[in-house]
């Protein structure tokens, strides 16, 4: 009796364990064929955790692929030491408005390079930014300590700012990420963070940020209205159209470019590795099939549109559309990532492969496919060398 509860149990375990085995297969499965036309080499996934630093992951993330493409070789650069210099700056400027600017742990591309530019780099090894307790970046106390602290410091109780505030402010950052090493050693060699820099070179002024509204003129650059734009730096405008022939471009010679995006549409889905923007209708019904869609509501056509089980007709975006999702906050400044290369699915479409900072735990090991619908829809900016540029679109902004 023993034996046969033994075997009978055995026999159970492994069904179940055949289950969940045919389960992770179907799980990681691809409904979308992707052929890579061309990538780009860059450095591995970093995981930014629980923090809202995406824009230091994925601006650092471009200077490390720059770093590979100019042959200095594969570095693992400290993202929380740009946080970190960034962080005192912002607080700076908060009390200078008045507190009627942006605070807070998001920010911008062109952060990375000011940064780099006013306070040098230090590797990841030598600068890590977990001082409290966590093994990876979580920065829910550390946000709201900061700004609790800043609106303290706003109210001005003492009817005019005391020399200590910003002190004290740097040392919740001291507290929380670490002091700022003045030297440090990095592969036989004693290092500060300006002189590591310098031996980087990496030229601020070689980085173009480009994107494309039309609430201001094409080929002009102007001062991007986003919350994060803390240091009010410039875009160039172009057309939608453009903007995508300097990215394919880019990617044609090798560079990579920094990404700018709203992440929020349903159409974007992390653990399939997919970002497409779904046509309304369904253009492949008629007849009964078509009254049929016709008399599902709007949640059970979503239901539909967005199960990612094949690959579905998507919307043809125009620059009207951008501008008024831009201008309903329906388009915000969400994410930041880094464009690595592009591909086209088992139907021919185009669509871009992007590397993220959000772990390597989904389908594409850290990296999803955005389809070209979904870059001309849903990008707020990015960020190129100016060599990437066409030379016709170069000359119409006036760059040299």
């Amino acid at each position: 009796m023993k034996k046969n509860l033994f075997l009978i149990s055995l026999i159970s375990f492994s069904f179940i364990a055949f289950s969940l085995s045919a389960q992770d297969v179907e799980e990681k499965k691809e409904v979308y064929q992707f052929t890579m036309e061309k990538q780009v080499p860059v450095t591995s996934v970093k995981d930014q955790y629980r923090a809202g630093t995406c824009w230091s992951y994925s601006g650092l993330g471009f200077v490390e692929a720059e770093l590979l493409r100019l042959g200095k070789g594969d570095f693992d650069l400290s993202d929380l030491f740009i946080v970190r210099k960034a962080y005192e700056h912002k607080a700076e400027k908060y009390v200078r408005m008045h507190g009627k600017t942006n605070f807070g742990g998001g920010g911008a591309f062109h952060d990375v390079f000011w940064v780099i530019d006013n306070f040098g780099i230090a590797p990841e090894e030598n600068y890590k930014g977990l001082e409290y307790g966590e093994e990876n970046h979580v920065h829910g106390e550390l946000d709201a300590v900061l700004e609790a602290y800043m609106d303290a410091v706003l109210k001005n109780p003492n009817k005019k700012l005391s020399t200590a505030w910003f002190k004290g402010y740097k040392g919740i950052l001291d507290a929380y990420l670490g002091e700022v090493p003045e030297k440090f050693n990095y592969n036989g060699k004693e290092y500060s963070p300006i002189s590591f820099a310098k031996e980087l070179n990496i030229n601020s002024d070689n980085y173009i940020n480009l994107t494309s509204y039309t609430h201001h003129p094409f080929y002009k650059p102007f001062i991007l209205e986003i919350p994060d734009n803390w240091l009010w730096k410039q875009a160039y405008n172009l057309p939608i159209e453009e903007l995508l022939e300097v990215l394919d471009n880019a990617i044609n010679n090798g560079y990579s470019a920094a990404w700018g995006a709203d992440v929020s549409e349903k159409g974007f889905k992390w653990t399939k590795g997919i970002a497409i923007v779904p046509e309304e209708e369904r253009p492949d019904l008629d007849g009964l099939e078509r009254a049929k869609w016709e008399e599902l509501s709007k949640r059970e056509k979503e239901e539909l549109l967005y199960k990612f089980e094949k690959p579905v007709t998507e919307k043809e975006i125009t620059q009207e559309m951008r501008q008024i999702a831009f201008d309903n906050y329906q388009t915000t400044d969400d994410h930041g990532m880094l464009i690595a290369g592009r591909a086209k699915d088992q139907n021919g479409v185009k669509y871009y492969y992007v590397k993220n900072s959000w772990t390597t735990d989904n389908i594409y090991d850290g990296y999803f496919y955005a389809s070209e619908s979904f870059i001309k829809y849903k990008t707020m900016n990015i960020v190129v060398h100016k060599d990437a540029i066409p030379k016709n679109i170069a000359k119409k902004l006036n760059l040299k």
